[in-house]
């Protein structure tokens, strides 16, 4: 990375995480502030205690790491007139290519992060997989794509082909904005280029899940058995209607038999209660979700997966309840999928082990392995950490992990 571009991601690593200085402070001693970007894990991390222990019930063929992203380019598709500025863009891009381990100005982008991966890859199992996340571009109501309200976009064919490459590590996961004319053809298309769900960020894309434009693709979507891997609570990688992520939004896809996957679990931000009218009160997103999850109706509909849940920002009473609820023998064992949110878990800031020491969530003598673990492998420190956090002696349960039943 060239003097000016580490200029750069050094300056804007709290703005654009929408984190203050003050905050991340009190954890950069330990992580760092750039990605050191360092290679394979040592032996002595290799089989470290910490990271057998992470291992230990799972078989690593059903494990899937269900929230990547994959992007084709440094500037993630910029549009002059998209709603970030343009240098806020090439900053972000920065910061995201040093959490990849990718030159910005490789050749050949598309290689140099699907090597990036595959490079982390060797340090896990055969078997263990990725799944490559594609996205829409915003839509308006009509369902015409609007460049300058897309801040990002990853077209279905250039994902399904990065999945190609190395079939043995990769699946891939499509991205359809349900307004668009072709959506139903794209799905039957999609579901033939073997894409294992349907990816949508709601308030980037502009689209309301609970809106009757949706009930055609539901309809489809619900026929084939295809999962929803949907964004909910706040949004901050990308720019957009923070409401249109409100979990209860997604009832309409429930309600019409569509199996949901509500990323992140809510955990962050607040959204209205429309259960008590559109002028109901402001609660926090993840109790939503949480109600969701507790109607027996969407039982055998609903799950959530664990992308970013460790992150700065997303913990506290949040995530202990997900690890009491999803520990063996609780009622969320079953509907949780283990996913990353790669390459945030390179994105130094935003996670410490030590601060979920603090919170009662972590042995200490797990942090100094752990730190030194993301230095090498972010996947594997993203893995390593969510196999480690307690709640009075529960964990999270192995199915949490074995995320390929989902998807089978």
């Amino acid at each position: 990375m060239n003097r000016n571009r580490r200029r750069w991601l050094a300056a804007g690593l709290a703005g654009i995480a929408g984190f203050g200085a003050w905050q991340l402070r009190r954890f950069w001693p330990h992580d760092g502030v750039t990605n050191p970007c360092l290679g394979p894990l040592p032996p002595d991390l290799a089989n470290h205690p910490l990271v057998r222990q992470a291992w230990a019930g799972l078989d690593p063929q059903r494990v899937w790491d269900t929230h990547v992203h994959f992007f084709t380019s440094a500037d993630a598709g910029h549009v002059d007139g998209a709603p970030w500025p343009h240098w806020a863009s090439q900053m972000q891009a920065s910061i995201i290519a040093n959490a990849a381990c990718t030159d910005p100005a490789a050749a050949d982008f598309v290689d140099a992060y699907l090597g990036r991966l595959l490079a982390l890859l060797a340090d896990m199992p055969p078997g263990y997989k990725l799944l490559l996340l594609a996205l829409d571009a915003h839509h308006d109501e009509r369902g015409q794509p609007v460049p300058a309200l897309t801040h990002f976009s990853v077209a279905n064919d250039a994902c399904a082909a990065a999945a190609r490459r190395a079939p043995q590590r990769f699946e891939w996961i499509a991205s359809i904005h349900p307004y668009r004319p072709d959506a139903l053809d794209e799905l039957a298309r999609v579901t033939a280029l073997g894409a294992r769900a349907i990816k949508w960020i709601p308030p980037a894309l502009g689209i309301d899940p609970a809106s009757p434009r949706c009930d055609a693709f539901y309809k489809a979507l619900a026929a084939s058995g295809m999962p929803l891997l949907t964004h909910t609570g706040q949004e901050r990688a990308t720019p957009g209607t923070d409401e249109l992520g409100n979990p209860l939004r997604l009832r309409r896809a429930l309600d019409r038999g569509v199996r949901v996957v509500a990323a992140h679990c809510a955990t962050m931000g607040q959204d209205r209660d429309l259960d008590a009218g559109p002028d109901g009160p402001m609660v926090d997103s993840f109790a939503l979700f949480e109600r969701l999850m507790d109607e027996p109706r969407y039982e055998k509909l609903l799950v959530g997966d664990l992308a970013a849940i460790p992150q700065f920002g997303r913990t506290g009473a949040a995530l202990k309840r997900i690890i009491e609820r999803g520990a063996s023998g609780g009622d969320w064992a079953r509907r949780l999928l283990h996913g990353s949110d790669y390459p945030l878990p390179g994105l130094m800031p935003l996670y410490s082990p030590a601060d979920l020491v603090n919170q009662g969530l972590l042995d200490p003598e797990a942090v100094a392995p752990l730190i030194a673990i993301r230095r090498h492998n972010p996947l594997l420190f993203d893995f390593v950490f969510k196999r480690s956090l307690r709640v009075d002696g529960k964990h999270l349960a192995d199915e949490v992990f074995h995320t390929r039943d989902f998807f089978a």
